[in-house]
């Protein structure tokens, strides 16, 4: 009897050294908060060229978390969401950058991203997952914009169709730019993203 209690004790406090741990994990895969500083990094894109979020300083700069494989990035790329965005804001000094972030990518799997897409801005190389964590990437596509004070304004998803079968649907990313271009907050600040995991590196 005194070995049992002693056995359910043990597996007590593994469970609770787990739950303790996995807590500490997700918080520090999403560090980045709403009206904080956004990260910065240096990626290389599929040039091999480094691009750094310091480049785009006083600008309004967009992030999409991508990963050609994934049916939700395949079905917003076929109907030129993210695309017609890019294009809708480019001339309001608005940037906008893709990030891979799977532990498979590399400048050669990021340059067919761009060709298979006929993508309009580039995609850079984050295999290692540093900066995916930093901002909490948790999805493909995951959204985040960053203000001209280089301060996080939106995260989340970029619209609220995860189906992708609503007549009308909310584009939030439309949404926020138009509020932060228009010099008002951002109304919906952060939503729940959807579709495929982030592959990250172990």
């Amino acid at each position: 009897m005194r070995n049992l209690s002693i056995l359910v004790t043990l597996v007590l406090a593994a469970a609770a050294l787990y739950l303790t741990s996995a807590r500490a994990a997700d918080t520090a895969a999403d560090t980045a908060a709403i009206g904080a500083a956004a990260p910065a990094f240096t990626l290389d894109n599929s040039d091999g060229k480094p691009v750094s979020l310091a480049d785009y300083k006083g600008k309004t700069v967009v992030l999409e978390w991508i990963n050609k494989d994934c049916p939700f990035v395949q079905r917003h790329h076929a109907a030129k969401t993210m695309e017609n965005l890019a294009d809708k804001y480019k001339s309001k000094d608005v940037v906008w950058l893709a990030i891979n972030s799977s532990s498979s990518a590399t400048n050669d799997i990021d340059k067919k991203t761009v060709e298979t897409f006929s993508l309009n801005y580039p995609v850079l190389n984050d295999s290692a997952g540093s900066v995916g964590r930093a901002y909490g990437a948790k999805t493909t596509p995951h959204m985040f914009i960053i203000d001209k004070e280089g301060k996080l304004a939106y995260k989340g998803g970029i619209d609220n169709d995860p189906q992708g079968t609503k007549a009308n649907r909310t584009n939030y990313v439309a949404q926020a730019l138009d509020e932060l271009l228009a010099g008002k907050p951002v109304s919906t600040p952060e939503t729940k993203p959807y579709g495929c995991s982030v592959k990250y590196a172990k």
